[in-house]
């Protein structure tokens, strides 16, 4: 071979490779992640569902591209980012939080979609049964009746003397937020408390909300859950730590950033689920013929050493209840 021809051949070829990789990258299923919330204290939900997808094969950059769409507690702008996705034609939504489920429900009838939601899915018209979801939508739901006032019953076992409460609620997010209000309001009733509403959608409104809990000298908060609360755990967490007020969050990591404790679903788990079902969404399985899943192991998870600090004494009968106790 002439060493011009060789020359020509070598730089053919090397003009070939961007093209096959970006071929290659092109044939990758792609999933459209989206969240209502930002990417902030999301880490260890988003390595849960990434273990879920990788139980089923799949690992983002080896055989799967994931896009990631955070509306940054902004619930206006899904509409356009899962319109986005659709546009790009991903081959399943991963819709994480009930605003961005409810976003692509409206958005789409033929991409699949995989939500979680702490909310009944039925009853949101996301599917039109738990068992027969139907159409291009199913996922996995956290609800349960009983987690909402449960939070409040366990801070009143820790605070007996406590007779005004406060309840923190986004109220951008009125799915959430109004039937954690209406649980809340006939539990404390019935404990004979006194429950305020503390409103915040933004972090500046964190200040307000803390110093009217101060003003009304509530002996204990509890936080609705909330995407937008997940997204700032560690904030809400040192600020309850700072004005030494007894607070119950969902989300075990709250309690791990040094909240007073934490009553909920293992949320990690239901990311896991929904990961797994958007892998098996690629592999063909319909989400009409998937069931939705409900997480229904609730955890209780004690930090000991904040206890102490607020001068609190956990009975040794909630310390037996207790799955994890953080000292």
């Amino acid at each position: 071979m002439r060493r011009r021809e060789f020359i020509s051949l070598i730089g053919s070829v090397a003009a070939t490779w961007p093209l096959a990789a970006r071929a290659q990258q092109s044939a990758m299923p792609v999933i459209g992640f989206v969240n209502v919330a930002s990417a902030k204290g999301y880490a260890p939900l988003l390595s849960a569902f990434l273990k879920g997808l990788s139980e089923t094969g799949y690992a983002d950059g080896r055989n799967v591209a994931i896009e990631y769409r955070w509306a940054e507690d902004q619930s206006d702008r899904l509409p356009a980012l899962v319109a986005d996705l659709v546009h790009r034609q991903v081959a399943v939504i991963a819709a994480t939080s009930t605003p961005a489920a409810l976003a692509a429900k409206a958005a789409t009838k033929t991409i699949p979609v995989v939500f979680t939601t702490a909310s009944d899915p039925v009853q949101l018209g996301l599917v039109a049964s738990l068992n027969q979801p139907g159409g291009n939508v199913t996922g996995v739901t956290q609800t349960n009746t009983e987690i909402t006032p449960k939070r409040l019953q366990i801070l009143h076992e820790l605070a007996p003397t406590a007779s005004v409460m406060a309840l923190l609620v986004n109220p951008a997010n009125p799915a959430i937020s109004a039937t954690n209000i209406k649980e809340l309001q006939a539990t404390a009733r019935a404990l004979g408390l006194e429950l305020h509403v503390l409103n915040a959608s933004t972090e500046r409104d964190f200040d307000g909300a803390f110093a009217k809990l101060i003003e009304l000298r509530a002996g204990g908060l509890v936080i609705a859950g909330d995407p937008f609360f997940t997204s700032q755990i560690e904030q809400l967490a040192a600020l309850t730590v700072r004005h030494a007020v007894p607070a119950n969050y969902h989300n075990r990591d709250f309690a791990v950033a040094g909240g007073l404790l934490s009553y909920g679903t293992n949320f990690r788990e239901t990311y896991r689920l929904a990961g797994n079902y958007t892998g098996r969404v690629l592999k063909g399985d319909k989400p009409a013929d998937l069931p939705v899943q409900q997480a229904t192991k609730v955890e209780l998870i004690i930090n000991l050493k904040t206890a102490k600090a607020l001068g609190i004494t956990v009975p040794p009968s909630m310390q037996a209840r207790a799955d994890e106790m953080i000292e």
